[in-house]
C-alpha cells in the first residue's frame, strides 16, 4: 500500500488562519475561566455549607437551654424513655429538623436520645467543653454516624450549670445541598461559557476582516516584505498618524529630507521646520506631484490619507531630472541662438558676397570690421567689468541669447566684480535665474531692456537685475519666492516654479537676502545682496572655486537653475 502523500496527511497542531487560531485560544481561554471560576465558588462552597449546619445545630441547642422547665425535668426525673426531658427533646428535634437533641446531665448521661435505648448511657463525645460553660460546633462521628453539631451548657434558674444539651444536624443533608447546588452552578457556567463562545467569535471574526482571513505566517512575511521594500525602493515615503506625528520615515526619506530616526514620534511641524516641504507633507497644500525644495534637492511629493486619519506620502527626487530637463532647454536656447546667428551670418555672407563683386573693397572691409568687433566689444566690456570668468561667460552667452531675442542687455559702467567671491557656482545660479525670467518679461516690449548690475561694498556684493516688463503686482511681490507658484506654461519636462523659490534659499544660506520691487523706469528690479558674498583680499579662494565648480552639488544646483525659468 502506497505511503500517504504529505498534501493527504492529517496536520497536527493549531490551524494556520488568524481567525482559527483566535476563536480557539479565546474559546481555550473563556472555558478555562468558566472552570477556575466554577472551582473557585465550589472549594468555599463545602466549607460554608458546613459552617451554616454547624451554626444551625448550635442555636437550636441554644434555643433548647434557654427553656428553664429542662434543667427543673433534669434535676427532678430520672433518665427513662418516656421522662418529660425525652419528650421536650424529640417535640424540639421534630419542629426544628435536626437529626437528634441529646440532653444529658453533668456526668454525661443521657435523658433524651433519638435512639431510646441510648437513654441512660453515658455520651460517646466528650462533652466536657459545653459542660464548662463553652459552645461548642463541630462535625463529628457519633452514635448515629457524622453530623454537624452544636453544644452548649444547660443552666437551673439560679445559672448554675446541671448539663449540657448537643444538637447534631445530618451530614447527608449537608452534602445534599453541595450536590444540588451545582447543576446550578454548571448552569450558569455554561451560559457563561456559551456567551464568552459568541464573543469570542465575533472578534475573531472581526480579526479574520482586519487580517483578510491571512495566516500568522503570512502576516509575519508581509511585514518582512514591507520593512524590505519600504527600506530598499528608491522612493522617500513618510508615514504620519492621526495627530500629524512622524509614524514612518524609509531610508530614502531620511536622505532627501536630511533626518534620522530621531525624529520618529515627533510632530511634522517640528521635525521638517516651517516650510513648503512641512505644508505639502501636511497636507496644507493639495494637489499631485506637489513640486518642493528640500536644502539643494528638488522634490516631488504625493500625499494620500489612510482610513486611521494618517496619511502616506512619497517623495520622488527630481533633481537629476530637472538637472536634464533645464540643460535640454539651455541646449535649445543655444540651438535657437545659433540657428539665428547662421541665418544672420548667411545674410552678412551674402552681402559681403554682393560687396565684393560691386568691387566695394573698402566698404566690405569696413563691413567685416563692423561685424567682427561687435561681438569682441560685448565680450570685452563684460569681461572688463565682471572678473569672474564663470559670471562673465554666462553673461556673454546671455548677451548672444537677448540679441536674438530683440532684447539689450547691458551692464552698468558702476559694475565690478571682482575674482574674490566665496560661492561662484551659487551667485551663477542665482543671475542665470534672474536674467532667464528678465528676458521673458522683456521680450515683445517696446524698447525691450534687461540690465544687470554686480557691484561690492566691502565684503557684501549686490546684485541688482532690471527689466522693461510689466513689473511684479505689489501684492504677488512675495509669492513669487513660494515653490511651485507660476505663471508660466510647464516646459516639455515636467514643471515651473522652483528658480526663484531657489533664489531666495541659496541668498539666506549666505545670510542674505531676495526681494523685488519696482524698476526707476518702470518693470521689475530684482535685489539680491550676500554680506559675505567676497573673500578677505589676499586670500586665495581656490577651495571655494574647487568646491564650487567641481563638485557635484553646486554645479548639480547651477545647472538646475541656469534655465530655471520662475513666475512673474
Amino acid at each position: 500500500m502506497s505511503p500517504t502523500s504529505p498534501a493527504r496527511r492529517l496536520r497536527l497542531g493549531l490551524p494556520r488562519r488568524v481567525f482559527s487560531q483566535v476563536l480557539l485560544m479565546q474559546l481555550a481561554i473563556a472555558a478555562g475561566v468558566a472552570v477556575l471560576a466554577t472551582g473557585l465558588f465550589l472549594a468555599p462552597l463545602s466549607d460554608q455549607l458546613d459552617d451554616q449546619a454547624m451554626r444551625r445545630a448550635l442555636a437550636i441547642a441554644q434555643t433548647t437551654a434557654a427553656q428553664p422547665r429542662i434543667a427543673e425535668d433534669l434535676s427532678s426525673s430520672a433518665p427513662t424513655p418516656d421522662g418529660p426531658v425525652q419528650q421536650a427533646a424529640e417535640r424540639i428535634r421534630h419542629a426544628s429538623g435536626a437529626e437528634y437533641v441529646v440532653i444529658l446531665n453533668k456526668e454525661g448521661v443521657r435523658w433524651s436520645h433519638t435512639d431510646r435505648g441510648q437513654i441512660g448511657k453515658v455520651v460517646s463525645t466528650d462533652p466536657s467543653d459545653a459542660l464548662a460553660g463553652h459552645d461548642v460546633m463541630e462535625i463529628d462521628n457519633g452514635t448515629l454516624g457524622r453530623s454537624a453539631r452544636g453544644k452548649v451548657a444547660l443552666r437551673d434558674a439560679d445559672g448554675e450549670i446541671v448539663g449540657a444539651v448537643s444538637v447534631g444536624i445530618e451530614y447527608d443533608s449537608v452534602r445534599a445541598r453541595l450536590v444540588h447546588a451545582i447543576p446550578g452552578l454548571l448552569a450558569y457556567a455554561g451560559g457563561a461559557l456559551g456567551v464568552g463562545a459568541l464573543a469570542a467569535y465575533l472578534i475573531a471574526r472581526r480579526v479574520q476582516r482586519q487580517t483578510r482571513d491571512l495566516a500568522f505566517s503570512d502576516i509575519s512575511a508581509l511585514l518582512a516584505e514591507r520593512e524590505a521594500m519600504l527600506h530598499g525602493i528608491r522612493e522617500g515615503v513618510v508615514a504620519l498618524d492621526r495627530t500629524g506625528r512622524v509614524r514612518l520615515l524609509n531610508d530614502e526619506a531620511q536622505r532627501l529630507l536630511g533626518l534620522g530616526t530621531e525624529v520618529l514620534g515627533q510632530p511634522l511641524d517640528e521635525a521638517l521646520g516651517a516650510g513648503r516641504t512641512t505644508d505639502v507633507l501636511a497636507g496644507r497644500v493639495t494637489g499631485t506631484d506637489l513640486l518642493t525644495v528640500r536644502g539643494q534637492r528638488v522634490l516631488v511629493a504625493n500625499r494620500m490619507p489612510t482610513d486611521d486619519g494618517g496619511a502616506v506620502a512619497t517623495l520622488r527626487d527630481r533633481t537629476e531630472l530637472e538637472q536634464l530637463g533645464r540643460e535640454l532647454d539651455s541646449t535649445r536656447g543655444l540651438i535657437d541662438a545659433l540657428r539665428a546667428q547662421d541665418h544672420e551670418h548667411a545674410n552678412r555672407m551674402h552681402t559681403l558676397l554682393g560687396l565684393l563683386e560691386l568691387e566695394m573693397y573698402e566698404e566690405a572691409a569696413e563691413f567685416v570690421g563692423e561685424v567682427a568687433g561687435a561681438h569682441r566689444v560685448t565680450a570685452e566690456q563684460i569681461t572688463e567689468k565682471i572678473h569672474d570668468p564663470l559670471l562673465a561667460a554666462l553673461l556673454v552667452g546671455k548677451a548672444t541669447v537677448a540679441a536674438e531675442r530683440g532684447v539689450a542687455l547691458s551692464v552698468p559702467r558702476e559694475t565690478a566684480l571682482p575674482d574674490r567671491l566665496v560661492d561662484p557656482g551659487g551667485l551663477v545660479t542665482i543671475v542665470g535665474n534672474l536674467v532667464d525670467n528678465a528676458l521673458d518679461a522683456a521680450a515683445g516690449t517696446r524698447h525691450a531692456r534687461v540690465e544687470v548690475d554686480l557691484r561690492t561694498e566691502g565684503r557684501t556684493v549686490v546684485l541688482q537685475v532690471r527689466d522693461s516688463g510689466p513689473g511684479v503686482p505689489a501684492e504677488q511681490r512675495e509669492t513669487i519666492f513660494t515653490e511651485g507658484w507660476t505663471t508660466k506654461e510647464p516646459p516639455a519636462h515636467g514643471k515651473r516654479g522652483i528658480g526663484l523659490a531657489l533664489v531666495r534659499r541659496l541668498a539666506e544660506r549666505q545670510g542674505g537676502s531676495a526681494h523685488v520691487g519696482e524698476a526707476p523706469d518702470g518693470g521689475a528690479e530684482f535685489t539680491v545682496v550676500l554680506p559675505e558674498g567676497l573673500t578677505e583680499p589676499g586670500i586665495a579662494a581656490a577651495d571655494e572655486h574647487d568646491g564650487t565648480q567641481h563638485d557635484g552639488t553646486q554645479h548639480e544646483g547651477t545647472t538646475l537653475t541656469r534655465a530655471g525659468e520662475e513666475p512673474r
